[in-house]
């Protein structure tokens, strides 16, 4: 039960970092909208027109927060959560007791 409650604990954890990953990337991605919305108000003198160049910006923030939401999907995905070392020492005890049953 031990070793159960360990590799819960460690499956939780790792679980933990991809929802974290996942608040982030959605906390930039917001941070992109309001680049955009605050383009909007402001008149940014530039090489382009303020439109664009409040556009460009707007976009590489919220690209960035797209690429940190998929990193934190992926971390989540690739975490099972089963406890394949406890079902393992599971089967062990189990075949050592048939084995000590029938001797």
């Amino acid at each position: 039960m031990e070793l159960a409650k360990a590799e819960l604990s460690e499956k939780a954890t790792e679980a933990g970092k991809g929802v974290a990953s996942l608040a982030i990337g959605g906390a930039v991605a917001f941070c992109g909208l309001l680049v955009l919305l605050a383009a909007l108000v402001l008149v940014l003198d530039t090489f382009l027109p303020s439109w664009a160049a409040a556009l460009v910006v707007g976009v590489v923030v919220l690209g960035i927060g797209f690429v940190m939401i998929q990193s934190g999907r992926k971390k989540l995905s690739a975490t099972s959560l089963q406890p394949t070392r406890t079902i393992e020492t599971v089967k062990d005890d189990a075949r050592w007791a048939k084995t000590q049953i029938s001797q």
